[in-house]
């Protein structure tokens, strides 16, 4: 149910009025039909938006060639799994491939409507699901990448995780319960102390920490990003136990959200908009009564007190004699062969097993002693590094950009990777600096909590409109975690080296590479 205050079809914007119209999951029924008839035959509004609901994602910059949006919880995929992506993918020749998102999950792209039903069997058969990954929906749900695994881990969250997803999406089969959210929205569950899941930018987030002796979770709510505002996450003064307790208060807060938060004005929609107009006693108090208890008070502090680790590299295990190792995959892009690759070793080396991490880079766990010198000699570990650069490649971000993406208003990993790679011929730096593109305010890359993030815009220059892009910088991630700013504007692309050149060496201590040494006659001689 909504708000009696939504309900006046006068004030209901066109968002609100095609889903009372229609719930989005309702087109899982018109698949095969859609298929017969072909995309250009099918509703506009099922199109363009429906199907969103089914994770399938219309893009007028690649007409009749759709993305794919999975749905997988802490971003765990079996090798299994990871081959079955590449199949599908594979068939569409130079048109697929993959991205990793900042969610730990996968998009696929170049998707035919008429290949959709069959696709969907064969993940429903792997045991992958899209549903509810788009439009007003909650999105993928994100844990430590190293759940189970870290030595230094405080609760393991995968089945917990696994428990919120399937709760709201009905065990993947759709839940018409959480279908009809006012916007979209994010839940996060950290197990170790490294804030690994970026809590202060979700809807909610689990945090552990210890309340009189037992280990369980503080609870934040409200971050969020987009175009119009930027907020991180705010205490609701509550602590649950790592167990159902999780599940039921997420499924409380939805419903509350679900019931009264804002619909009239989509820009603001978003879960911290209601806590601004209701006030969080009142909001905290709803949720009890949605909860069916009342809420135990935060404990004093909670446990995230390391900087964040990027998982990058080999880290034994808290299994003895086992390794996780992790690769670099510049801007989280790969093809079908890297994903058949990733299979092949996560099922030699490994256990068969894969993680997904927020910087959008690849672990392969479970790796015993005995069998990493070989896994480090594998090709593919020469282009997904476990050592990257220090500068600027090992920390890059990038959401799809205009490549894919109709909303972008620049292009992005391309441009990305190759300003990463020119900044890296010039210049040395002793540590990482996380480097944040988005297209688009609607912030999927996540420039807000980057050393310097980058937005994309359009700028006048020389009296045209070309592409540039806003700066953010101060963004912090681990303890302490908090927004960046933005710090100047409307810098065109093609001026953004000599821009970030010198914010690298004013502002991270970048030094300068020595110029190349040249020969003459037998004389070695140094540029000047």
């Amino acid at each position: 149910m909504v708000s009696s205050s939504t309900k006046s079809e006068a004030k209901l914007n066109k968002f609100e009025k095609f889903k009372a119209e229609k719930d989005g999951l309702l087109v899982k029924g018109e698949l095969e039909h859609f298929a017969k008839i072909g995309w250009e035959a099918v509703d506009d509004t099922d199109l363009t938006q429906r199907l969103k609901w089914l994770g399938v994602f219309f893009r007028p910059v690649t007409p009749g060639k759709f993305m794919l949006r999975l749905r997988m919880p802490n971003g765990i995929l079996s090798s299994y799994k990871c081959r079955v992506l590449a199949e599908i993918i594979q068939r569409y020749g130079e048109d697929g491939s993959a991205d990793i998102t900042t969610r730990q999950n996968i998009q696929l792209r170049g998707i035919r409507l008429e290949d959709v039903p069959d696709i969907f069997a064969k993940l429903e058969a792997a045991g992958m699901t899209s549903v509810q990954s788009g439009m007003d929906n909650v999105r993928n749900i994100t844990g430590s990448p190293v759940a189970g695994i870290d030595a230094d881990e405080l609760i393991d969250t995968q089945g917990l995780v696994r428990q919120v997803q399937d709760m709201i999406t009905g065990n993947g089969e759709g839940n018409l319960a959480f279908t009809n959210l006012p916007r979209k929205f994010n839940i996060a569950i950290e197990g170790g102390r490294d804030n690994s899941i970026h809590a202060e930018i979700n809807d909610i987030a689990f945090i552990p920490a210890y309340r009189e002796g037992v280990l369980g979770f503080n609870v934040v709510v409200g971050g969020f990003f987009s175009a119009r505002r930027c907020e991180a996450a705010i205490p609701l003064n509550a602590w649950v136990a790592p167990d159902n307790s999780v599940v039921e208060l997420c499924r409380a807060i939805l419903e509350v959200y679900r019931d009264h938060g804002l619909r009239v004005n989509r820009q603001k929609a978003r879960l911290m908009w209601l806590i601004d107009e209701w006030g969080m006693d009142r909001f905290r108090a709803a949720v009890e009564v949605a909860y069916g208890q009342p809420l135990l008070s935060a404990a004093p502090k909670d446990e995230m007190d390391w900087d964040k680790r990027d998982h990058i590299g080999v880290y034994p295990q808290k299994q003895v004699g086992l390794n996780y190792v992790g690769l670099h995959v510049p801007v989280g892009r790969l093809t079908a062969s890297d994903l058949f690759d990733l299979a092949r070793l996560a099922e030699v080396y490994g256990s068969g097993e894969l993680r997904l991490t927020v910087e959008q880079n690849v672990i392969i766990p479970n790796v015993p002693d005995s069998r990493l010198p070989v896994l480090l000699q594998e090709p593919l570990l020469e282009k997904f590094s476990i050592t990257p650069s220090a500068l600027t490649t090992r920390s890059l971000v990038s959401c799809t950009g205009s490549q894919f993406c109709n909303f972008a208003l620049v292009e992005t990993k391309q441009r990305a990777l190759a300003l990463a790679h020119a900044l890296d011929a010039e210049l040395t730096l002793t540590q990482p600096v996380r480097i944040h593109w988005t297209g688009c305010p609607n912030s999927c890359g996540q420039p807000q909590v980057a050393d310097i993030g980058l937005m994309g815009t359009k700028v006048r220059k020389d009296g045209k409109t070309v592409e540039g892009v806003d700066i953010f910088m101060g963004g912090k991630v681990g303890k302490e975690a908090h927004l960046g700013e933005k710090v100047q504007q409307g810098i065109p692309c093609d001026e953004l080296h000599v821009v970030l050149r010198s914010l690298l060496i004013e502002n991270f201590g970048a030094q300068p590479r020595e110029a190349p040494s040249a020969s003459r006659n037998g004389v070695v001689v140094t540029a000047d």
